[in-house]
Order: structure tokens, then sequence, then C-alpha cells
């Protein structure tokens, strides 16, 4: 794939290199994908550059700048402020506002003041709502008839308005004071004879959002409705934009970076040209807690300080049993987490859950454990040369820990995170560090403890 895509970035590179017309040009590239124009941008001079924005015109470069990620105030300030605030006005108000954001004050209000009346209005509109809630995810290209039109009047409703809006596989349905009725298919009203009732092709149970509805809370429900669009109402149930399935892909993707972030005990992902200074307030808090809870353990560990002068080998084995009971807690936390999101769970699913991941963490603590007895006992007899019974002795208690941290583990990965959520924390924030501490506990007690038991109680080894 990588190789794919570097022959077609450098066939890119190539043709915008060779001396051909604006007509050419523009021919040529009309074959290629707007992001991998956007791609080589940064690779060409100014004077190629030009020539790009010259060959495609407005419209076309307004589809290319909205894969832009880095170096827009550069592209836009060459371009010049007129033009610039032309290719703002031709991309949906929600790629509009990512690239606004992207730009200095002083200069994007520069552009703003340029661009028309409607696309100003749009823009305040979605950047009117917080970074968390949906309505600004949400674009203002949608098309719109209204209840009670013929099947006639909704196909021109259709055709005027896909001029400014390209999202036409739904259109959508007002009631005469302007509140959301619902949805038709594209196909449906294509296929539909005449004389059709519209009423007939509206789906009244189409599902919708609320423009202050939390991304976090809802975006598990976006992605289970797997349509393309989905209105966005405000609180009298006006629609005021749709989220497209390109948003909501978007809004996963920087969902599961918030929590990838949370898990290592951030409470934000870190950008590349953040000050140390930041990077470290974010980081700092979490690993002083840290700090007193791994002083905790060792603290326990120091307990069974004459348990280990007197059978030091266990120590070998500690890491293997506390890896794999942070492993599995970790991995119970990362379902639990993933799962609590989602509203619409009961009470007894959620216990459900629980017993569920327990009885996994039991499934594998018995396999592992199972398999850690025949391993060890075999190493210890053959490389440490202890006689066959202590060396599985010291593998039995090996086995056991494992049995009992793993299923511990993946119960605690279960329960905590539910507790947060239950006391309205954030349960990625406060579970990710503080589980992996707690294994870390429950396995060096287990562990130690079945050896004090085990092998200096009953077998008075050491």
């Amino acid at each position: 794939m990588n190789e794919e895509y570097e022959q077609v970035k450098q066939e890119l590179l190539d043709l915008i290199r060779q001396d051909l017309s604006r007509s050419e040009l523009r021919e040529k590239l009309a074959d290629y994908h707007d992001a991998d124009i956007a791609d080589v941008l940064s690779e060409l001079d100014f004077e190629e550059r030009y020539r790009v924005y010259r060959a495609l015109g407005t419209e076309r470069i307004s589809d290319v700048f909205s894969y832009l990620d880095d170096d827009v105030e550069d592209f836009f300030r060459e371009i010049g402020l007129e033009r610039s605030a032309d290719i703002l006005e031709e991309m949906d108000a929600d790629d509009a506002v990512d690239i606004l954001e992207k730009l200095p004050e002083e200069y994007r209000d520069m552009l703003v003041r340029r661009m028309d009346e409607d696309a100003q209005e749009d823009i305040q509109l979605i950047t009117s709502y917080e970074d968390d809630e949906l309505g600004s995810l949400m674009t203002t290209n949608f098309i719109v008839t209204k209840r009670g039109s013929s099947i006639k009047q909704a196909m021109k409703d259709l055709i005027a308005q896909s001029d400014e809006n390209d999202n036409i596989t739904t259109i959508y349905v007002e009631n005469d004071d302007g509140t959301f009725y619902g949805a038709i298919d594209l196909k449906a009203l294509i296929r539909a004879r005449k004389d059709t009732d519209l009423e007939d092709i509206i789906t009244t149970s189409y599902p919708y959002v609320n423009a202050h509805d939390k991304i976090s809370e809802n975006i598990e429900r976006l992605r289970s409705y797997s349509e393309d669009s989905i209105p966005v109402v405000d609180d009298g149930n006006h629609i005021l934009g749709v989220i497209t399935a390109f948003d909501v892909v978007e809004a996963v993707d920087d969902e599961l970076g918030e929590d990838y972030a949370k898990f290592a005990g951030l409470t934000a992902e870190e950008d590349l040209n953040e000050s140390l200074l930041q990077s470290i307030k974010k980081r700092i808090p979490w690993l002083v807690t840290l700090l007193a809870l791994g002083l905790i353990v060792s603290t326990v560990v120091g307990i069974f300080e004459g348990v280990v002068q007197r059978v030091a080998l266990v120590v070998c084995f500690q890491s293997l049993v506390l890896d794999m009971a942070g492993n599995g807690g970790t991995q119970s936390l990362a379902v639990t987490i993933r799962v609590i999101s989602d509203e619409t769970l009961t009470s007894k699913q959620k216990f459900g859950l629980v017993f569920k991941e327990a009885k996994i963490g039991f499934t594998n603590g018995l396999i592992l454990g199972s398999t850690a007895f025949l391993l060890v006992g075999l190493y210890t007899m053959l490389f440490k040369g202890l006689p066959a019974g202590q060396a599985f002795m010291v593998s039995a208690c090996v086995g056991i820990a494992l049995l009992i941290a793993m299923t511990i583990s993946s119960l605690l990965g279960t329960l905590i995170p539910q507790f947060f959520y239950k006391i309205h924390i954030d349960p990625a924030v406060a579970s990710g560090p503080l589980i992996t501490t707690i294994n870390d506990l429950i396995a060096v007690i287990t562990y130690y403890g079945i050896v004090w038991i085990l092998l200096l109680n009953i077998l008075h080894m050491g």
C-alpha cells in the first residue's frame, strides 16, 4: 500500500512539473484524488503550486484544501485574501471551520469578513457550539423539502438545492413550521411515480440528534445507525445541519486518540508543537499519584522479604505474574470502557459484563497457569538443578498465582471503570493508570502469599 501511495505521489509531482497547458493539466489532474493532490502541495515550489491553483479553479481547490493538515496559512497567503475567501465559501461549512481554526485569529477574521453573508452565518452557527458538542461536527450541506409536497415538487427542490449542496442521498422533510418530520431515500424518490403520495416514501422514524448533545455520549449511537448522514436539530426540533458518515469516522478517530491518551493518564492527546512545560503539566499529576501507589506495592514486597531470603528463586518469576495479571486487567478495562458508553445498557447487562469478564479471566488464568506450571517446573528442574518435586512446587505457586491474579484483575478491570462512571468521573482517565498499579499489588500479595503458605509453611522449603 505504501509503495502504491509513493508511486501515485511521484506521478503527480512529475505531472505537475511537466510543461503542460492549463487545460491539459486540469484534464490530467481530474484522474487523481483530492487528498493525493493535497499531499504533494508542500513538496512543490511556489511557481508549481501556482500552476496547480490556476489549472484546478476555485471549486476543485476548495475540495483539495479540505484535506490539508499543515501549512494551511502559507498556502492561503500565497493565494491572496480574495481568492482564499472564495475557496472557503465553496467548502462545506464544517470543513471551512476546520481550516479557519488552523489560521491566526487576525488573518482568520480578515478572511471571514470577505466571505458572503450565508457562508459567514453557517460558520458562526457551527462555531457557536462547544468542541465536545455534536453541533460542532455538523455541516449545513443538505437537501430539504416540505411535508405535503408532491413527488414532482420534491424533485424540483432536490434539483434546485443540489447546485449548492452535494449531500443528496437523503432528502430531509420539514413540517410547515420548520420542524423536522422525516427523511426520504434518494432512490425511493427517483423510483416513485408522479401520482405516488410523498408521505408513502417518508421515513418518519429517521434518527436525529440534538446540537447540544455530547459527542462522547453519542458516538456509538451514531455509528450504529450506519446512515450517510444524520440530521442535527435545535431544542425546538428545527433541522440545523447534518453529520455525515465521514464526520462520524473522524469523530471516532478523535475519541480513540483521546481514550488512548487517557489510558496513559493524560487529560488529552499531546501536540507535537506543545511546549515542554505543557507536556509535563499533563503527565505529572498521575505520575505523582502512581509514585505513591508504587511505594505501597514496594512496602508490600518488603513485608515478604523473609520469604524472598529463604526461597530466592521465586523472585525470578515475579515479573511473569505481575505482567500477565496487568495484561488481563487492561484488556477487561478496554472492553468495559467501550461498552459502558452505551446509554441503552441495563443494570442486568452491566452485571452480565462483570460475570463474563470474570469467567474470561479465570479461563485465561487456568490455561496460562497450567502452561506456566509445566514450563517453569521443567526450567527450574533442568537449569536450576532443583529436584523434580521442589521444582514443580515452585511452578505450582506460579501457576496458582496466575489463576487467582488474572481472575481478580479481570474482575477489577470491569468493576473499577463502572464505579467511576457511576460517580461521574471519566473512567478512561481514572482507571487507566490506577488499574495497572492495583493489579501489581494484587499479583504481589497473591504470589508471595502462596509461596509463604505452600513452600514455607506446608513444605518447609528454604
